[in-house]
């Protein structure tokens, strides 16, 4: 995979000079993004074939661990999403419209305070598990900083400077393990901004928050009239720990008037894995059910 490597800085950056095509699509990099609420980091920008070919809006997904999600040189294990080429494939075949994804890269050393549900944290009665958590991650969590990364820097950018459909029902968030719980905390804490969450692997097993966010989920989902929400998990590895607290969580989807199949799913995948490689053979499970709107 070919990337496009512009050091564009902030909202005024410029638009990318010279872009390379890509076999399945154009990977557009902002480096170093400038933000005023967490560390700059790459974004990426996933365009399908034919955008420069048309005037046509797009619905956007934007996706978490960004560096995973189309170039397997950079991604964890040398394993990648392959999103652009299964979302290549889903839009030609006419079983999702035309989607834009913007990959968010991680930095590594503050992954868990940014993608830990900060809410749930905060109203923790005891304070040495508060202390745990700052200790497990050397910093408390700031995940409520990272979605206004997203929402008021991120989002506006890619909107000011891409063909997008901004509204809400044309606005996605996806991510695994982590990012799954960041995608499930971001489409409750703006439910008018995401229209859809895909959660694969969701990492419901963190013991320092863990009945605490599940309390917060089941007080907090968003309306089921206006979104769709996705899970998935494996049964190796760390994925089959998962099970049990999924289970929970998908009786408050029930309680909260989520219909199975139709604006929620849960998907278990036998031999599956907690790692790029599954998540890359059945990511087109997710892509299908939220980017039809």
């Amino acid at each position: 995979m070919l990337l496009i490597s512009t050091n564009c800085v902030g909202k005024q950056q410029d638009e990318p000079q010279n872009p390379i095509k890509a076999v399945t699509g154009t990977v557009i990099t902002h480096e170093n993004f400038e933000t005023n609420f967490v560390a700059s980091r790459n974004i990426e920008v996933w365009l399908p074939s034919g955008y420069d070919e048309n005037e046509s809006s797009y619905q956007v997904l934007y996706m978490h661990d960004g560096q995973n999600v189309f170039n397997p040189t950079t991604s964890y294990n040398g394993n990648d999403w392959m999103v652009d080429e299964v979302l290549t494939d889903l839009i030609s075949n006419g079983e999702v419209p035309e989607t834009i994804v913007v990959a968010m890269w991680n930095t590594g050393q503050t992954r868990f305070p940014e993608y830990m549900p900060q809410k749930p944290a905060e109203i923790m009665n005891s304070e040495s598990v508060k202390e745990q958590v700052i200790d497990n991650s050397g910093s408390p969590i700031f995940s409520d900083e990272y979605l206004k990364f997203i929402v008021q820097e991120v989002k506006p950018f890619v909107d000011e400077n891409y063909r997008t459909k901004p509204e809400r029902e044309f606005t996605s968030i996806m991510g695994s393990s982590m990012g799954g719980l960041i995608s499930l905390y971001a489409i409750i804490e703006y439910p008018d901004v995401f229209g859809a969450a895909g959660c694969l692997s969701t990492h419901w097993i963190v013991p320092e928050i863990g009945e605490a966010f599940m309390d917060f989920v089941a007080e907090n989902l968003p309306d089921p009239t206006t979104h769709k929400i996705y899970f998935d998990y494996g049964t190796k590895g760390l994925d089959s720990e998962y099970e049990p607290s999924q289970l929970k969580v998908d009786e408050m989807m029930v309680s909260n008037g989520f219909m199975k199949n139709e604006n929620w799913i849960t998907k278990k995948f036998e031999g599956h894995d907690h790692k790029e490689h599954y998540w890359a053979m059945r990511v087109h499970e997710p892509l299908t059910f939220i980017l039809n709107q």
